[in-house]
């Protein structure tokens, strides 16, 4: 068994990074630790990037079609991980899941009709309607006492009206971190089923469930859901392999996929550049000993956050993660203004994060913390932030 090394910091300068070389055009200084985008500092495994150098060694690119293996493949994947039995008929390709999202809305959406969301979300579940000059409709998370969250469907009762025709799912939850729990899932199902609203549901996550929990399909839990939503899917995550954009589109219901994937094929979006399908296929058929050895030092690097704020910065509280390398910091016991968080972050402890406030209402003072990296990286940027923190509370 091969023993891969999370540990090794991997040097990105010169690659087109994004986390790096925008760092001053959105953050206003270069000089940064990035834990911002979300895409892991591990590098791909080997036996994608082998497959991807042995199509390179034959030197012709031209036109080609889907390898009979890469359905099957993902289909057998769905099937091992989450026991979703997957027809082949409900699939068609996406050239990445926000663009699958912004084709939905155009759709399925008319220009006066609404889009739910429940923030605090990732940013494009707004952006993405918003910017097709959709109006979205918030429903906010219940934040619990312990700092969990749950869905608010006596508020999602509230502000629906009969103009809302999707609602935007992150299923496992991000930033939260939430694997959703199937009787949730199945409320949502029968409400949005009963109103004749389109449930995307972006699925993105749902290979890095973490501590023993579990990811659910939303369409696998009820006839409801199955006949009322869109699943997202892809391999990048996972596979640290988001500049490959390999996605999927999984429509049970027939009446929505002849409408959805007659559209993509119109528009010739449902067609695979050439390098996604052989990343997606040797991801799937060889990354199994790789992934499981990636989430447990992702683990690893949540249990050394959470123990490392308890012990020297009390004052921000990190919620553990059922799911994904992703972090969601409380920071709101500091007792710092929006600007003020923001400014402790990049000027002072000199990280770039993700500020909570861009996922919406209850992000206010939040950060998105990416733990993707060699723990030495993590172990200097929360001494940076232990620092910064001890020298704004002793002014």
């Amino acid at each position: 068994m091969t023993k891969y090394d999370f540990d090794k910091v991997v040097d990105r300068r010169g690659t087109g990074a994004l986390k790096l070389d925008v760092l001053k055009e959105r953050y206003g200084r270069a000089d940064l630790l990035p834990l911002w985008v979300a895409d892991m500092d591990f590098e791909t495994p080997s036996f994608i990037t082998d497959a991807l150098r042995r199509r390179l060694d034959h030197s012709l690119f031209g036109y080609t079609t889907m390898p009979e293996d890469f359905w099957p493949t993902v289909i057998g994947w769905i099937h091992d991980h989450h026991g979703w039995d997957v027809k082949r008929e409900w699939m068609d390709f996406i050239p990445g899941i926000v663009k699958g999202i912004g084709m939905a809305v155009n759709v399925f959406v008319k220009p006066d009709e609404k889009v739910i969301i429940q923030p605090p979300v990732y940013h494009p579940f707004r952006l993405t309607p918003q910017g097709n000059e959709r109006e979205v409709v918030y429903n906010p998370l219940r934040e619990n006492a312990d700092g969990s969250y749950s869905m608010d469907f006596d508020n999602l009762e509230k502000v629906y009206d009969p103009k809302c025709r999707m609602l935007i799912m992150s299923n496992p939850h991000n930033p939260g971190g939430i694997v959703w729990d199937r009787e949730t899932l199945k409320r949502l199902a029968d409400f949005c089923a009963e109103r004749d609203i389109i449930v995307i549901s972006d699925e993105i996550h749902c290979d890095m469930a973490l501590f023993g929990h579990k990811h659910t399909p939303f369409a696998s839990v009820s006839d409801a859901a199955r006949h009322c939503s869109i699943t997202f899917g892809a391999p990048s995550k996972t596979f640290n392999i988001a500049g490959i954009v390999s996605s999927y589109a999984i429509v049970p219901d027939e009446q929505i996929r002849k409408k959805f994937f007659t559209w993509l094929t119109a528009n010739e979006l449902d067609d695979p550049h050439l390098f996604a399908p052989i990343a997606t296929i040797a991801a799937f058929k060889y990354g199994e000993e790789w992934r499981k050895q990636m989430l447990e030092y992702v683990e690893g690097n949540v249990d050394f956050v959470i123990d490392y704020l308890s012990k020297n910065i009390p004052a921000i509280k990190a919620r553990r993660p059922e799911a994904s390398f992703l972090v969601w910091l409380d920071c709101r016991q500091l007792g710092l203004g929006h600007d003020a968080l923001v400014d402790l972050f990049v000027n002072r402890a000199r990280l770039a994060l993700n500020d909570g406030e861009m996922f919406g209402p209850g992000g206010q003072g939040f950060m998105r913390m990416n733990v993707a990296s060699a723990r030495s990286v993590l172990h200097e940027a929360l001494d940076r932030l232990r620092d910064a923190v001890n020298s704004t509370s002793k002014k």
